[in-house]
This record gives C-alpha cells, sequence and structure tokens, in this order.
C-alpha cells in the first residue's frame, strides 16, 4: 500500500503537535508540507529534520496557507488535516469546501488520536475562546495547589516563534529565563505570572519530551491551554473558561466546542461586567451541551494602580493582543477600568500606529480603538512601542497581564489593571479538587 501524501495546516502549534505524535513515525503517511496563518513570520521556513525524525530528513517546508489549493495539486497531495483554534464553525466548513473541491479529503484528528498520557496528574484549563479567562483560573489551581504543598509544574500551549531546534523543550523558572529564550511578548505574557509565583513553566515544540522533562519535578501537572484548543495531554481533571460577554461562541466556534464537550467543570467567567441575558444564554447552552458538568460562576475582580491616571484622563487603552484580533472581543480588562474610573475618553490610535501595527488593523478592522499588544518578536515590539509614544493621550492603560512598561520605553504616564479569579458560592475549585483526591 502506497503511501498517503497529508498538508497539515497549521500556526505553529497544533499543527506541530499533531505531526509529532501522528505523522513523525506513521510509515502510512508522508508528510509533504504545513501551510500557516494567524501568526506573523512563520511561513517561509522548514520544520527541522531534527525534530521531524528519520522518515523527514530534509524536514518538511512550511508554506503560506494563500496557496493551499496550489499546493494541493504540485505536490500530490491526498489528505489535509486542519490544525490550529479558534475560527467560526463556518471558517472551518470553509476551508473543507476548498479542499474537497481540489480533489482530496479534509481531516480532523480526535482527542484521543493526540493526547499524551502522563505518570502524573493532569489537570487541563480550556476555554471556548481566546480571551476567556484561562490564565486567571490556571493561577488559581495553582494557588490552590501551592496552598497544599504539591509541586505543580505548568505545561503552556505551544508558541514557538524563534529557532525550533532550540525551542524544543524550554523551561522557565525566572525572569531571566525569559531573556535566556528570547520570548515574545506573546509568551512572556503568559509565561510570567507563573514564574512570579515562584512556579516552573514548560513550553516548546515537542510536547511528549516536554511531558517527560516535567515529570521529573512536578506532584500535578498544569497544562494551561492557548485559544480555545484541548489538551495535548490526557487530563485527570478538564476545567473549561466561557465567557458571558460573548454568548453562543461557546457553540460556534472550533474547538472551543469541543474543550466544552470535554469539560467536567465550566468556568462561567466575568459574571460582574456581563448582562443577565449573555450569563443566562451561556448557561443555558453549557447545560445543552454538556448537562454532567459541574458549572461555576466567577467574578473577574480588578485591581488597577494609579486610578488617578485614569479618572478625567484622555487614555490609551492597551488590551491582550490574541483576545482583539482572533479572540474577537471588542473590550478587556483595560477598557473595564477606564469605563468604571471615569476616564474623560479612550483615545483613538489608529491615526499613530506604524508598520506591523497598522497591518494588524487592515487584518482586523473591528478592533476599534483599543490598541492590541501586538509582539510576535523584535521589530513588532518596537512597532508598538513607537505607536503608544506617538498617541496624543494623556496616559495609558495596559490590561495585558505583564507590565509592558517593563518591556518598552513608554513615554507618557502609564498604570496597570490586574484581574484574578473570584468564584461565586459554595462550589469551587478548591472543593473540587478535593473531591478529586488532587489536594
Amino acid at each position: 500500500m502506497s503511501k498517503r501524501n497529508v498538508l497539515i495546516m497549521g500556526a505553529a502549534g497544533r499543527d506541530f503537535h499533531n505531526f509529532n505524535v501522528f505523522f513523525r513515525n506513521n510509515e502510512n503517511y508522508n508528510v509533504v508540507a504545513f501551510t500557516a496563518t494567524q501568526i506573523p513570520n512563520i511561513d517561509g521556513r522548514v520544520y527541522p529534520a531534527e525534530l521531524a525524525g528519520p522518515l523527514y530528513p530534509n524536514g518538511i517546508k512550511i508554506y503560506e496557507e494563500k496557496d493551499l489549493v496550489k499546493l494541493i495539486h504540485e505536490l500530490n497531495v491526498h489528505e489535509v488535516v486542519f490544525s490550529y483554534s479558534d475560527v467560526p464553525f463556518e471558517y472551518v466548513m470553509t476551508k473543507a469546501s476548498i479542499v474537497i473541491a481540489a480533489g482530496v479529503s479534509f481531516r480532523l484528528l480526535g482527542a484521543e488520536e493526540t493526547m499524551i498520557k502522563s505518570s502524573k496528574p493532569i489537570i487541563a484549563v480550556l476555554a471556548v475562546r481566546t480571551g476567556c479567562g484561562k490564565s486567571q483560573t490556571s493561577r488559581k489551581v495553582v494557588k490552590l495547589l501551592q496552598q497544599a504543598g504539591k509541586k505543580v509544574v505548568a505545561i503552556r500551549h505551544p508558541m514557538p516563534y524563534g529557532d525550533l531546534v532550540k525551542q524544543k523543550v524550554q523551561r522557565f523558572a525566572s525572569l531571566d529565563d525569559l531573556k535566556k529564550h528570547n520570548c515574545t511578548i506573546e509568551e512572556i505574557e503568559e509565561y510570567e505570572p507563573h514564574i512570579a509565583r515562584g512556579g516552573v513553566i514548560y513550553a516548546g515544540v515537542d510536547y511528549e519530551a516536554i511531558l517527560r522533562e516535567a515529570e521529573k519535578e512536578a506532584d500535578i501537572i498544569l497544562w494551561d491551554g492557548g485559544n480555545n484548543d484541548f489538551s495535548f495531554y490526557k487530563p485527570d481533571l478538564t476545567i473549561t473558561v466561557v465567557d458571558p460577554h460573548r454568548p453562543g461562541h461557546e457553540l460556534r466556534y472550533y474547538p472551543g466546542n469541543t474543550s466544552l464537550r470535554l469539560a467536567d467543570v465550566v468556568i462561567v467567567n466575568k459574571v460582574d461586567s456581563a448582562t443577565k441575558e449573555g450569563i443566562e444564554t451561556v448557561h443555558k447552552n453549557v447545560k445543552e451541551v454538556n448537562p454532567k458538568a459541574i458549572v461555576i460562576d466567577a467574578n473577574s475582580p480588578l485591581t488597577v494602580y494609579n486610578p488617578e491616571l485614569i479618572k478625567g484622563k484622555r487614555v490609551l487603552v492597551v488590551e491582550d493582543g490574541p483576545t482583539l484580533t482572533h479572540g474577537e472581543m471588542k473590550y478587556g480588562a483595560g477598557t473595564v477600568a477606564a469605563q468604571r474610573l471615569g476616564a474623560k475618553e479612550i483615545v483613538d490610535p489608529r491615526p499613530f500606529t506604524v508598520a506591523s501595527i497598522a497591518e494588524t488593523y487592515k487584518k482586523y478592522p473591528d478592533i476599534g480603538i483599543l490598541l492590541p499588544a501586538m509582539g510576535y518578536g523584535e521589530k513588532q515590539i518596537k512597532d508598538l512601542e513607537e505607536t503608544i509614544n506617538n498617541t496624543k493621550c494623556d496616559s495609558v492603560i495596559i490590561g495585558t497581564p505583564i507590565d509592558l512598561g517593563r518591556i518598552l520605553k513608554i513615554n507618557k504616564p502609564h498604570t496597570r489593571v490586574m484581574y484574578e479569579l473570584d468564584e461565586i458560592g459554595s462550589v469551587t475549585l478548591e472543593t473540587i479538587l478535593k473531591q478529586k483526591g488532587l489536594l
């Protein structure tokens, strides 16, 4: 039987993982290409031979997704595997239609086919969309476990935008490690909060190798998910976060709907700033899709540093980049703080944008007057800094998980907004962890 030629559609994350665990040593398939989207500057590269294994001595080329149909014909593709996240169902089926019309099969790999088993207990924190509050939920879980004397190691969904061989297995236990690995803003936003609380977090490219290293020092492993993807590891407990600010999205986005169906526990986050209708809709949808899940409502209380920099001021609001772009959120913690504390005006940064930041607004025109903290590399970080410094405002509100003022040289007063998870009612993450024997 001849091998089937496979093309994997991805965005430098789930695609590499699917290859590693399902295709890398599989003699029945020949992966001829990856395509890339969502993340800048990842096409035109090669998934290296050192990671691809002995069946791929020349590595595997990464192309732009816009060339998909051309590649199907030129590379004699038999099967296309869709392997990225946080996209509407219509988007996935449109890609499927394009592939099928080109004459080949379209495939989604299943959870059991791609989850790696661990020798240690795994808690997975997922979401139905980017920006629901996975990070604050993960922080709460880690805090509870650490207070119980457990050695917790977090493993983060991949963000390998640099040298893939060097990024095979990355361990972060100090702020110096962030510099050592030349982390982007997106990476720092996810890693630093764990480090700041005395934790260890792993990431990289080869997630079986990462898991085996983490197992050496962990009592419990936390899978800190990315976008709305499901876990790379077989979990003992799955916690999925939903967002009543985007009611209905839990039913219509891939693979967030899968993440909801896999949940043992569903956190309905941000109820303190959502509408009654939004909360009711999310509850109804969760009950229909996953009636066995334990549902917990939670607030997302804000802590604002230097609130005097907001009240009565013309402010520039900087929010988490992925949340505003493919996450499609119209506001974040910085916006809520501006409204609650009486900012005079939220200043539109679009007239002041430069280079890649201006391109981001062209690609995502619905972002509006908020500034996404884009930082996929040194050049884009500089573009973000220049855009902030160009913007005519009184002060800057930083609504991202990290202090951008530590990374950027901001030429005007700036303040941070922090947010945590605060469950409502008697059923909490603590009581569930105890019931599961994890505390």
